[in-house]
């Protein structure tokens, strides 16, 4: 399903399946990878992959005490590696116009095929 938002400053975001094989992997170890992510367009941001929360090695994560605020999408929380701080987010409570990307997460460097 594939959602466009307009938003309060003329933004809009899109999120829809992806359709493609994305994967997270830092210094060789692969800490995501699924063939179910979402993507979310946002205007003048690049595109940005978020995979379900079961396809994400959780056991190789930490929580970290980041958080911040995406007046688009809410609150978002991170986890880190050891030499990687808050390497990945989510948000675990997202605005409903963006409700799909509930249980997923993102990481800042992905790989997609």
């Amino acid at each position: 399903m594939t959602k466009q938002l307009p938003t309060r400053t003329g933004r809009r975001i899109t999120v829809e399946p992806s359709g493609r094989h994305v994967r997270a992997v830092r210094n060789g170890q692969v800490l995501a990878e699924s063939d179910t992510a979402l993507v979310v367009h946002e205007k003048g941001c690049p595109d940005t992959y978020y995979i379900p929360a079961q396809d994400v090695r959780l056991d190789l994560l930490t929580p970290s005490g980041t958080h911040t605020r995406c007046p688009f999408k809410g609150d978002a929380s991170y986890w880190s590696l050891p030499d990687a701080p808050d390497l990945a987010w989510a948000y675990l409570d997202p605005k409903p116009e963006v409700a799909e990307i509930k249980g997923h997460l993102s990481f800042y460097e992905v790989e997609v095929s």
